[in-house]
């Protein structure tokens, strides 16, 4: 006989630690140990008319914001914790000026405010800035408004519900981290603070925000100042300013430290990111580790071994070069590796879901005899239910399959698979994201254009290649990012389905945004290149490549798929088979981000892994107190600062080009 679960209100989030390390036990006990330790029902308000309008302010404006920083450097930044603290700020000021006679907004409804600002501002302009810019260079032309309206809109919703079933599997029962997710709802709970531990964490917190804050505009406001520039509108001091006290985004290793005798590979030096540094400190030693130790193989072994092989086969017929090296010997060894990198992402997360099929299927909901049996679950009563999925997936797909025919000339069976296909890519992106905070749509959008490009009907036709891409890795993105804000939801005890419902409605403020500044700030083939897009250009370039036939691969590029997949698959079964050894094996999916991202990033990630190990040792309660509330501090000001400084940017940039 199934166990009543305790109806006792639990405490409020201000009065409790966040259980950021997770349950024990099977996912059943999991389920159980959070709805009688953190969830909290109806106790407060979480959707309401106001938390979802201004969720939706806020994402538009994050929104247009994020496809300027993708376009100018091929980066987004996190919505989440932008969007919490300006709503605090915002309805604490209301509250004051009206006296009371408007209460402020709560925490849990602070939470799915801000899931529907991250679901209008992160999970709609990818594919713009992306697959459909890529097209825009291939064809010369723009697409009509509705027609990337349609595509945005589709995507985006495919995402949310892919996240569905992501979220029962990855965050209920298997407990993955999704840093950016526990560093929200830290800031949340410190926001609403008022016990004494409590306190001292809000103002470890702050010291976090603030130097988080410095590093961030030392970083970013370069940007702004070359704005002005263009707009003459530049103060003399903030000139005088500009030209001393700066922060490059790299100090490049040189010297002994540069394994190649002549040029120098991008990403090869330190990143002064104190984001980075935070993201380690709640990631840990296991994952960042392996992520610098992948990446340091790559850099430092791999790459100079493969720069000589090039060397001694140049001229050789048939032999393809593994870089494009510039006439300095400059390179970014990460274009080749991604695809073993990818190769390792996309195996182990296969695998591991192969091995814990019933957990996976259980997510699934699959698992209950009737839906009458479900509903006497707590849990399940407040989950969002697998029904919801087949529901929301059968117009999405036709209204997907139906864009991508008519516009993009695409087989109405590729474009089924296109959409199947979507899955598999938010299995390995969710993960991915999980671990390590670190979302690889990027080189997961890389591996749909390879299949593409074997398949018949797309083979040798950029517009499939990319469009056909372009739906999977936008789905993929978006699932990723909204299940980090799920994380947060579930630290604090919120409703799951009805932040679910947020993240949906979030999607329309987001397309009405973003799509017409996208006809704005890039109204032609010119304008676009005009950005010189980092992110664009490198789709365009993989479609062109793959476009020619697989065989134009270099031989060494497959051969690192081939390791890639077997490492994928050995790493998750020796965990299955030997338990007792995952804390000494590396972790796949640090491995495979490795040779993703650059050795900047992984440099930054293990500093704060190691920060937080020294930390522990020293004195283990002041690190489990105050580490995550200090490393999350330092995630949302440097976050907080780059999105304000690229909204700026946005606003003077858009004015330039009037």
């Amino acid at each position: 006989m199934k166990p009543e679960l305790s109806s006792a209100k639990p405490a409020e989030p201000d009065e409790y630690q966040l259980p950021v390390n997770g349950f024990q036990g099977t996912p059943e006990e999991k389920d159980r140990q959070w709805y009688e330790q953190c969830y909290r029902g109806d106790s407060q308000r979480q959707l309401t008319v106001r938390a979802v309008l201004m969720g939706g302010i806020l994402g538009m404006f994050m929104a247009v914001s994020n496809l300027y920083t993708t376009l100018k450097i091929g980066w987004s930044f996190g919505v989440s914790i932008t969007a919490c603290v300006i709503s605090f700020v915002v309805w604490n000021t209301i509250c004051r000026l009206l006296g009371g006679k408007v209460t402020r907004m709560g925490v849990l409804e602070n939470n799915c405010m801000q899931s529907t600002a991250a679901a209008a501002g992160q999970s709609t302009g990818s594919t713009l800035a992306t697959a459909l810019g890529a097209l825009l260079l291939v064809n010369g032309f723009q697409q009509p408004w509705p027609v990337a309206a349609a595509f945005v809109f589709f995507t985006a919703s495919l995402g949310v519900f892919l996240a569905i079933p992501m979220k029962r599997q990855m965050i209920n029962h298997e407990q993955l981290r999704f840093p950016t997710g526990i560093a929200t709802a830290e800031t949340l709970r410190s926001l609403y603070s008022r016990s004494g531990e409590s306190l001292k964490q809000a103002r470890s917190l702050l010291f976090g925000l603030g130097a988080g804050a410095v590093i961030g505009v030392l970083h970013n406001y370069a940007d702004l100042v070359e704005q002005l520039k263009l707009k003459n509108r530049l103060p003399e001091w903030l000139e005088k300013l500009s030209g001393w006290l700066y922060l490059p985004d790299t100090f490049a290793f040189t010297g002994w430290l540069n394994p190649l005798a002549r040029g120098q590979m991008a990403g090869l030096g330190f990143e002064p990111s104190v984001l980075l540094v935070g993201a380690g400190l709640i990631t840990g030693l296991r994952v960042s580790l392996s992520m610098f130790a992948g990446s340091a193989l790559l850099y430092f072994v791999v790459a100079p071994h493969l720069v000589a092989l090039d060397q001694a086969h140049a001229g050789d017929a048939g032999w393809l070069p593994s870089f494009k090296m510039s006439p300095a010997g400059n390179f970014n060894p990460t274009r080749w590796a991604l695809w073993g990198g990818t190769s390792v992402l996309v195996f182990a997360s296969l695998f591991q879901m192969a091995l814990n099929w019933r957990t996976v299927i259980r997510a699934f909901g699959l698992f209950k005899k009737t839906e009458r049996a479900a509903a006497h679950d707590a849990v399940a009563a407040v989950e969002v239910p697998a029904a919801w999925l087949v529901i929301g997936l059968i117009p999405i797909t036709l209204g997907l399959v139906t864009v991508q025919y008519c516009a993009f000339h695409i087989a109405i069976w590729l474009g089924l698979l296109s959409v199947a296909f979507s899955f598999v890519v938010a299995l390995v992106a969710c993960r991915a994201t999980g671990e390590t905070d670190t979302n690889p749509v990027g080189p997961m959008g890389k591996i749909t254009q390879l299949l593409y490009s074997v398949l018949p009907g797309a083979k040798g036709v950029e517009s499939i290649n990319l469009m056909a891409a372009g739906t999977a890795a936008a789905a993929a993105g978006a699932a990723a990012d909204l299940l980090t804000d799920l994380k947060s939801g579930y630290l604090l005890g919120a409703n799951p389905r009805r932040q679910f419902l947020a993240q949906f409605f979030g999607i329309f403020f987001g397309v009405l945004a973003v799509v017409p500044a996208w006809y704005l700030m890039v109204p032609n083939k010119a304008a676009l290149e005009a950005f010189n897009p980092p992110a664009t250009n490198m789709w365009k370039a993989v479609a062109d490549l793959l476009t020619l036939g697989i065989d134009h691969l270099p031989h060494t590029a497959l051969i690192a798929i081939v390791i890639g997949a077997l490492v994928g698959m050995a790493l998750p079964l020796v965990e299955k088979l030997w338990p007792q050894a995952q804390p000494w094996l590396p972790s796949a999916m640090g491995l495979g981000l490795a040779w993703v991202v650059p050795f900047q990033n992984a440099f930054s990630f293990l500093i704060g892994a190691l920060i937080l190990t020294a930390w522990q040792r020293w004195n283990r309660r002041s690190a489990d107190s105050f580490a995550i509330p200090i490393a999350s501090g330092l995630v949302a000001g440097e976050s907080l600062v780059a999105a304000f400084l690229a909204i700026a940017c946005t606003l003077v940039g858009f004015l330039a080009t009037r």
